[in-house]
């Protein structure tokens, strides 16, 4: 999945104003972590997420990871944030950041 440059300018923008929903630390990708990224995902589509790592190539890969095995795009990744996206299955406009933003336009 490849997301145009203008779709990707525009996840940017709303990824913004985004609050981290889940923080991934020193336990890496627990079974709980691993729930809350499905969950996060197919309700909002667009998350951001806080990666606490040793160092940046531990980042990358870890977001690396989380992309293959979630079935995700990283839109942008910038310090200890990385901004996701995967598109929803079934669409529900009070969930979805990008409908809700959508809307608002």
């Amino acid at each position: 999945m490849t997301i145009s440059n203008t779709a990707r300018k525009l996840y940017r923008a709303i990824g913004h104003n985004l609050h981290p929903i889940v923080t991934i630390a020193q336990k890496g990708l627990s079974k709980n972590i691993r729930l809350e990224l499905e969950r996060a995902l197919t309700d909002h589509e667009l998350i951001k997420i806080k990666l606490i790592a040793a160092d940046r190539d531990a980042k990358k890969a870890l977001v690396a990871i989380i992309c293959q095995e979630f079935k995700s795009e990283c839109v942008q990744s910038i310090g200890h944030t990385a901004l996701l996206y995967r598109k929803a299955k079934k669409h529900d406009g009070k969930l979805s950041n990008i409908k809700q933003k959508a809307a608002l336009s």
